[in-house]
């Protein structure tokens, strides 16, 4: 009879815990988990054909086929010091794993305790230790004195895999911070030779100049003697001697430039200033390699900062699912096993001075659960910005990727006509100075070819220094630098 009782008692109590529990349950909002699915981008890039071959897996160290370019590289990628702080965040978020898995495995301490307390005699417990005797007719020992030490244990069981789930956040978190380092290296290489390049772009302006500067004073010299000879007048001298003055301004400018332009390069590798090895000869003839973009459905797997997105997007969601569980009961056991005795000596009497003791408990939020509350819908929020996120990530590298192949082809159409238009000027040139010495022609014509074939010389440059910065950015875009 006694025994069907406690079998029946033990259902109760076990329907009990099960209809809390479901109470419980039912009370949590119902906000469902959004999943984002692969963004779909198109099949090709506008105006381009299908092809799958891709350059992004060439490594920088054979893309980029300057010697000096390389090294500056390689010195950047050890001294950077934004890329030094990205490490240690990674490395931090690697200590968060170990953390996060520490959390759900039992925690055992070992302690030791001593202490002495006086009761007052007239109190329950006074009046309790005057007639207890120990051993043998002695005394309860005044003050009390007690002895511990021994083995404590908590556990907080995840049944709702709340614990486990911040680790495998955490796991995804540390991953991401390592896609993190990747896209700033590919940042850090492009910058570096995007520099590299508009420093060797100024040495050849500078020295257009200087061959503009000869030309210039040439003329100078030969207005100065039609002017002796009475067939021009010292307006036309004034104007050209203006015209030297101006692009000897023009030199200083340049310079500053190149200092500026040397000492990025020097921060961004993590130096002091100092003179930045190039090499600037046959820069107009320098061949320029074409880059394959392959399909931009190989975005997803190159680009450091798409895999970064989508792995803080997975992490988002367990920590939707960590949030939901903040709102079902936890259960802790907590365990403790030593000697306990007033005496030093007797704590190696053993069974009396054992203790040892077992329990569990159920908690859960039942009144004023508004901060769980919160911190659920900020948990949804969250994961709402990264849904977003990973969406503006693709269509970013996707347009990124479509402009520079836009801009690398109409680059060299630009180019060709302005080695064109470079070469009719030159020539008119020296038919301008002979019309002018012949007095067909007016001072004011020579001025202006001058002019314009400077202007010619330095466009064709920058643009040859455009085509070479769309190729880098083109294989950053696709993922590139990072290997």
């Amino acid at each position: 009879m006694n025994k069907s009782l406690k079998i029946l008692n033990t259902r109760k109590y076990s329907v009990l815990f099960v209809s809390i529990l479901t109470i419980l349950y039912s009370c949590v909002p119902g906000k469902a988990i959004i999943r984002a699915e692969s963004k779909i981008v198109p099949e090709q890039y506008k105006g381009q054909i299908i092809d799958t071959v891709n350059d992004v897996t060439v490594k920088w160290k054979d893309f980029f086929k300057d010697s000096n370019l390389e090294g500056l590289i390689h010195t950047a990628l050890t001294n950077n010091q934004e890329l030094n702080i990205m490490l240690q965040h990674m490395n931090i978020a690697q200590n968060e794993i170990q953390a996060k898995k520490g959390e759900y495995v039992p925690y055992v301490n070992i302690y030791l305790g001593a202490e002495v307390e006086k009761v007052g005699e007239y109190t329950r417990n006074g009046a309790i230790e005057k007639n207890l005797n120990i051993r043998e007719g002695r005394a309860f020992p005044e003050p009390l004195k007690n002895f511990t030490g021994g083995l404590s244990a908590s556990w907080e069981i995840d049944i709702w895999k709340k614990l486990r789930n911040g680790k495998k956040a955490a796991v995804l978190e540390y991953l991401a911070s390592v896609e993190g380092i990747q896209f700033m290296k590919t940042q850090l290489i492009a910058e570096i030779a995007s520099v590299y390049y508009e420093l060797i772009t100024l040495d050849n302006q500078l020295e257009i100049i200087d061959q503009n500067l000869s030309i210039q004073q040439n003329a100078l010299r030969m207005v100065k003697l039609q002017k002796e000879a009475a067939r021009t007048t010292q307006l036309a001298v004034r104007r050209f001697e203006a015209e030297v003055l101006k692009n000897q301004s023009n030199k200083y400018q340049v310079r500053q430039k190149i200092v500026e332009n040397e000492n990025k390069i020097n921060f961004l590798v993590g130096r002091y200033p100092q003179a930045v090895l190039r090499n600037s000869n046959d820069f107009i003839t320098k061949a320029i390699d074409s880059v394959a973009a392959g399909i931009p459905l190989q975005l997803l797997e190159n680009r450091p900062d798409i895999r970064r997105a989508e792995l803080e997007l997975s992490a988002s969601k367990l920590n939707v699912k960590i949030a939901k569980a903040n709102f079902y009961p936890t259960i802790d056991i907590k365990a403790n096993m030593g000697l306990e005795a007033f005496k030093t000596t007797f704590l190696k009497n053993t069974p009396e001075s054992l203790l040892y003791a077992l329990a569990g408990d159920v908690v859960s939020p039942l009144i004023n659960r508004n901060g769980i509350k919160a911190a659920y819908k900020n948990a949804n929020s969250k994961q709402l910005q990264a849904v977003f996120e990973y969406e503006k990530t693709i269509l970013t590298a996707y347009l990124e990727v479509s402009n520079q192949l836009s801009n690398i082809k109409n680059l060299q159409k630009s180019f060709e006509l302005k080695e064109k238009q470079v070469q009719a000027l030159k020539e008119s040139i020296d038919l301008s100075i002979q019309l002018f010495k012949s007095a067909k022609a007016e001072y004011t014509e020579v001025l202006l070819t001058q002019r314009e074939v400077l202007d010619a010389r330095l466009e064709i440059i920058e643009t040859k220094r455009d085509q070479l910065l769309a190729n880098v950015k083109l294989y950053q875009s696709l993922g590139g630098g990072w290997r």
